[in-house]
């Protein structure tokens, strides 16, 4: 920790750097039509957000450095307005009026669906240059992992590839993702592979994660989070943009964006072709990922219709098994029981013992995983008078791949083969490759009525979705060492698998007095699964599940003074359980339970710019947020993984999560900024009751007590320390800290990931040079400090060879230190 606090004064005294003359800007944001103040307009100074305009419209920027700038103000519903804006040491005065949007953005389904200010839930609001300046090629988790109670980790270690990211120390699976309003989770397993989609944060304008419940949404419930992303973004200027970036590994990402902007007041093309390729930082775990984005818009007056198709298609090889203890401890007699137990072979354990913490258990060349994911939607964004609007999506995603393994001694009755003869012996095992295959079909329906006038105390949204899923999953057998009666490519499991997923939900927020407010959220969701068919181990997975959910929502803001407001909500969740839940179970065992979350929220935000009383702060926000989430039937993980790296889940009766948020944002002038997110919790469960095997193999059930979630650190803060020592030069620390996760429910510190902090390093600089928009160098350090830390892991115990209980714990190792250089070229 020394080292990181020298490393931090030794940059603040770099960005302090002497500040040009400078003075204030302040002015007035009204409608151009009616002239009522636009008060939560957005002023941005030089693509920088600095601050926003109070109840009466008006805002305030304490300082301005003396030169040319530009200011831009933007407002929903509103065409943005520019100006050019010469800073100098006098006050200068603004008014300004926005005109009623001529090109419509096409996000009411998006809009209809993201928190504000007066939804009284906590959430954090990321834009393009926000994505940008994070992005260097790694996927979406990672340029979040500055957001509050935020834990990320990479299979392959270095954050391209398979990535995970938790909430609140909640998975994927419990993270509602939509893109456009339209669902992104996979509604079988409820994950959103993002591996899929590589490069999509360089598509997005803008982001919005939502903290606990959150407000209604197309697809599975938020049982941690949700993210709502939206690409509808409509330039007016045509563009064309190249980012390239080579990095440790042989990290390669190279992607040519361009748009034609307005074309005859009627139509906009963008698009997008990205690739991006590593090695990874764990042996034999390269990825190669491609991906296009496509959009055409056509506007007239008061419509907006849009399509859009983007794909991916990833090439990964598997890492999903992690590195067995001994790998990163060095010890042998450890490794010895991983060897009696028939955990490793003893080729494996001597590669564990040269290859160490990078340790692959995968040694076949083409151990990889292969899947391509098309999405493609078509949008109306429609006004219907100066307070209504219709936003309706009509959306198709097809997906289809398989991963490829080498399998040795397995039986041939497994497989549906006979036994092989060879003269008078009979074979019943062989070594095989197989493929396990998905194909599916997702399409549906979104819809939302948005009734947003421009000035008034009440707004309300009508809005839902129909969707249907429909995947087969099936193996296929592709070469056998032995085999006598085997067809090319022969089917060895088959099962098909549809849900069907409909939901409605009405909102509404109402200014009951000029500082008081209150939200109400109703949401019914309805769906039906069905699996047909047989598991690879040959089991019938026949399963019928239909659940209808009741799902309410309320909350209530008091606004103290400008920029000053506290809030609190109540919400229910609830949710299906996911496919794993009925297949990695016996056969015909469909004990599984829904789970309900009941979640209680409330904070306090301040947001101030122009500050004169604090020194030379020019702006500060800050927020406490308070959470209590209640758990019934929650779906824990407990430590295992399937065949394919999912986690295996048990209901656990009653569970909870309670804790606090803090965050806080202090700017200099925009010289120099400070943000910090600290989240403090308690994860439990209510009477749990572990089980161990004793010498005879009969379960041993411990008294019931309270105890630790997996996966659920107590303490998550990061931190960013940002300064601009000259015009276009930006450069960031970038601090993240987690403490202790268990990686079963136990609490026991032998099955668990040590606490970690991590110290990364950012560079940014901008030129403009005459012939061109920008230049932009970037330099991004990972893990500076060079810890060796790993940061997911996974475990499992049985009565082994010694006759008493052995736990077996695999990790996944992260990067050390290690970089990204980019450039990119804006025309």
């Amino acid at each position: 920790m020394k080292t990181v606090l020298l490393a931090v004064a030794a940059f603040f005294g770099l960005a302090a750097a002497p500040a040009w003359a400078q003075g204030p800007v302040s002015g007035t944001i009204t409608d151009a039509r009616t002239g009522e103040a636009l008060p939560g307009a957005t002023i941005l100074l030089d693509g920088a957000a600095s601050g926003t305009t109070d109840a009466t419209g008006t805002f305030n920027i304490s300082t301005v450095p003396a030169g040319a700038h530009e200011i831009r103000i933007t407002f929903l519903g509103y065409d943005a307005l520019v100006r050019p804006l010469q800073g100098q040491a006098a006050e200068q005065r603004l008014s300004a009026k926005l005109t009623p949007a001529t090109l419509f953005t096409g996000e009411a389904l998006v809009t209809a669906s993201r928190a504000n200010d007066r939804t009284a839930m906590a959430y954090t609001n990321l834009g393009k240059e926000d994505l940008a300046k994070r992005n260097f090629g790694q996927d979406l988790p990672y340029l979040l992992d500055q957001t509050p109670s935020v834990v990320v980790n990479s299979d392959a270690g270095a954050g391209v590839g398979y990535t995970d990211i938790r909430i609140r120390g909640t998975s994927n699976t419990g993270i509602n993702m939509t893109i456009n309003g339209v669902p992104l989770n996979d509604p079988e397993s409820r994950g959103s592979f993002l591996v899929n989609l590589p490069d999509l944060a360089s598509s997005i304008n803008s982001l919005q994660v939502q903290r606990g419940v959150g407000t209604s949404q197309n697809g599975g419930a938020a049982f941690g989070a949700s993210i709502n992303i939206s690409t509808l973004d409509n330039r007016r200027e045509a563009y064309a943009e190249t980012q390239n970036t080579y990095g440790s590994f042989r990290t390669w990402k190279n992607n040519v964006s361009f748009g034609t902007g307005l074309i005859n007041g009627h139509f906009t093309v963008d698009g997008r072709l990205s690739r991006i390729r590593t090695d990874g930082y764990m042996n034999r775990a390269a990825s190669d990922l491609k991906s296009y984005y496509f959009a055409a818009g056509y506007q007239v007056k008061n419509t907006l219709l849009k399509f859009i198709t983007f794909s991916g298609r990833e090439k990964t090889y598997q890492a999903w098994n992690g590195v067995p203890e001994p790998a990163l401890t060095g010890d042998r007699a450890r490794l010895q029981t991983f060897i009696d137990n028939g955990e490793l072979s003893a080729a494996d354990a001597a590669r564990v013992l040269t290859e160490g913490r990078r340790y692959s258990y995968y040694t076949y060349d083409n151990q990889t995983d292969n899947y391509q994911q098309n999405h493609y939607q078509l949008h109306l964004s429609q006004g219907l008078g100066p307070n209504w609007n219709l936003g309706a999506a009509l959306h198709l995603t097809r997906g289809f791949g398989y991963y490829e393994s080498y399998r040795t001694r397995r039986k041939f009755v497994d497989y549906g083969l006979a036994n092989v003869m060879i003269g008078n012996q009979t074979i019943t095992r062989t070594n095989l490759i197989d493929q396990k295959w998905l194909d599916n079909y997702f399409y549906g329906g979104t819809f939302a009525l948005n009734y947003q006038p421009r000035a008034g105390k009440l707004q309300a949204t009508l809005g839902g979705a129909w969707n249907q899923f429909d995947n087969d999953h099936y193996g296929e057998i592709i070469w056998a060492q032995y085999a006598a009666n085997l067809q090319p490519r022969q089917r060895y499991y088959f099962n098909n698998a549809t849900k069907t997923d409909y939901n409605a939900y009405a909102r509404a927020t109402w200014q009951v007095l000029d500082k008081l407010g209150v939200y109400a959220d109703v949401q019914v969701r309805h769906i039906n699964y069905r699996i047909d068919g047989l598991e690879d181990d040959q089991n019938d997975v026949t399963t019928r599940a239909s659940y209808t959910f009741f799902n309410p929502k309320a909350g209530a803001t008091l606004e103290l003074s400008p920029g000053q407001q506290l809030y609190a909500s109540f919400a229910v969740g609830q949710r299906e359980p996911v496919r794993a839940d009925f297949t990695d179970r016996p056969a015909g065992d469909q004990t599984a339970k829904a789970e309900r979350l009941e979640d209680w929220e409330g904070g306090y935000r301040f947001s101030r710019t122009g500050l004169t009383s604090l020194g030379p702060i020019t702006a500060l926000r800050l927020e406490a947020n308070g959470f209590y989430m209640n758990y019934h039937n929650q779906l824990v993980a407990t430590g295992q993984l399937n065949d394919v790296g999912a986690a295996l889940r048990t209901n656990v009766a009653r569970s909870y999560r309670r804790g606090a948020e803090l965050t806080a944002f202090a700017s200099a002038n925009d010289k120099i900024s400070l943000s910090s997110t600290l989240t403090l919790s308690q994860n439990r469960i209510r009477d749990y009751q572990d089980v161990v095997y004793d010498a005879n193999y009969a379960p041993v059930v411990a008294a019931p007590r309270t105890s630790t979630i997996s996966y659920s650190p107590a303490v998550v803060s990061a931190h960013t320390l940002e300064g601009q020592p000259l015009k276009g030069l930006r450069l960031a620390l970038l601090l993240k800290t987690v403490s202790r996760q268990y990686l079963d429910n136990s609490q026991n510190e032998a099955r668990s990931i040590r606490p970690y902090e991590t110290l990364d390093f950012r560079l940014r600089y901008a030129l403009h040079p005459s012939f061109m928009k920008e230049i932009e160098l970037g330099l991004l350090v990972n893990n500076v400090l060079n810890r060796e830390y790993v940061a997911n892991g996974y475990t499992y115990s049985y009565v082994g060879a010694s006759g008493s209980q052995e736990t077996f714990n695999w990790f996944f190792p992260q990067a050390t230190r290690n970089y990204l250089a980019s450039v990119g070229l804006k025309f």
